[in-house]
């Protein structure tokens, strides 16, 4: 398990992420149980898995690759099974994400 340093536990934070925000619409404004216990237990979960990373990775960066797996995450599973569009403005904008990631990565210091 050698994967499992910072960027592992940052990966799995990102997927936590993208788990509670898609059931979320499920929650009914949390008033339905079930969906409410999954949409916390992961919520708890990403933020663990985050505070995990930040041991190894700066919290800037490791901030941004997390919101970023989320957001990236999110608006796939919206697409693929909500039927939200995605379209051309969309795909750019996600496209801008990514590279804002890239460029704190980097940007940071020592290049971790």
């Amino acid at each position: 398990m050698a994967w499992l340093n910072g960027w592992g536990f940052l990966l799995l934070a990102g997927i936590c992420e993208v788990f509670y925000a898609s059931i979320i619409p499920r929650t009914d404004g949390f008033t339905r149980l079930w969906p409410s216990l999954y949409c916390g237990f992961f919520l708890l979960l990403s933020i663990y898995l985050l505070s995990l990373s930040v041991r190894v990775l700066p919290l800037g960066l490791a901030y941004a690759v997390w919101v970023g797996i989320g957001t990236l995450g999110t608006v796939a599973y919206a697409t693929l099974f909500m039927g939200e569009t995605l379209g051309l403005v969309r795909s750019l904008c996600l496209v801008m994400i990514i590279a804002g990631i890239v460029g704190l990565k980097l940007a940071t210091p020592g290049n971790v």
